[in-house]
């Protein structure tokens, strides 16, 4: 049952020129340019100093949640994301059995998207091993099938850290990555994981931005002395205002 069982409350307005209802999403004129007015419309779009997890610098910075707590909103975007990701599929004659994204963003993304195409959602998590080093693994009794064809989904890519995390589990239990999908990339350079001894897997992404990234020490933003933020989860100091 898809049926609200109440009205809508909050109707999200996107700015003059953008669409202003759902389109086709393979429209990807019309599609992306809803994508960007509702991250508009939601000031998920941000501009300031920012450390992201990668660990990397940047003067802007994509709030997924800012966008994400609107529940038909998401579902929307994730209706874009799966019916991309499944034109894909079909153009190269294949098609998906399972859907995993990272935690955190990515859960929220990874199960609706899943719901869309009919197939299961399930979800990695961040392990920290004993020597400190990070890795990802699906645990709560969650089974993949060897030879399951997988579409990897996670919300907003920098330099795919997350998306990398969850292919070594993936391939150690016999299955087969077809395609990562994302809500935003932040590189229009980057157009496919690179995994090696494996095929790329291509990059598909509901939105693309151009949102250069730094190290520290070629930073500008810290070349002329602006406060850096650790935005997101990880709290936020230094100064941010949403774009519109």
């Amino acid at each position: 049952m898809n049926e609200r069982l109440i009205p809508t409350r909050e109707q999200l307005t996107p700015p003059v020129g953008y669409p202003s209802a759902p389109v086709d999403p393979l429209d990807l004129d019309a599609s992306t340019r809803r994508v960007e007015g509702l991250m508009l419309a939601t000031h998920a779009l941000q501009r300031g100093h920012f450390l992201l997890k990668s660990g990397r610098h940047a003067g802007s910075y994509v709030e997924k949640w800012a966008l994400l707590q609107y529940p038909e909103a998401a579902a929307e975007l994730c209706g874009i994301i799966a019916t991309r990701a499944l034109a894909y599929a079909q153009s190269i004659g294949t098609e998906f059995d399972l859907v995993v994204g990272p935690t955190t963003g990515g859960v929220l993304l990874a199960y609706e998207v899943a719901r869309r195409l009919g197939v299961r959602g399930i979800f990695a998590e961040e392990v920290r091993g004993e020597s400190g080093a990070t890795r990802r693994e699906f645990r709560r009794g969650f089974h993949i099938v060897p030879r399951s064809r997988v579409l990897l989904v996670d919300d907003v890519v920098t330099t795919g850290g997350s998306l990398h995390a969850m292919l070594p589990p993936l391939y150690a239990a016999g299955a087969h990555p077809i395609a990562a999908a994302v809500l935003v990339s932040r590189d229009p350079a980057t157009e496919a994981l690179e995994s090696p001894g494996n095929a790329p897997i291509p990059l598909i992404a509901a939105l693309t931005l151009d949102l250069p990234t730094y190290e520290a020490a070629t930073c500008p933003h810290c070349a002329a002395g602006e406060p850096v933020g650790a935005p997101g989860s990880r709290g936020q100091s230094g100064s941010a205002e949403a774009t519109s």
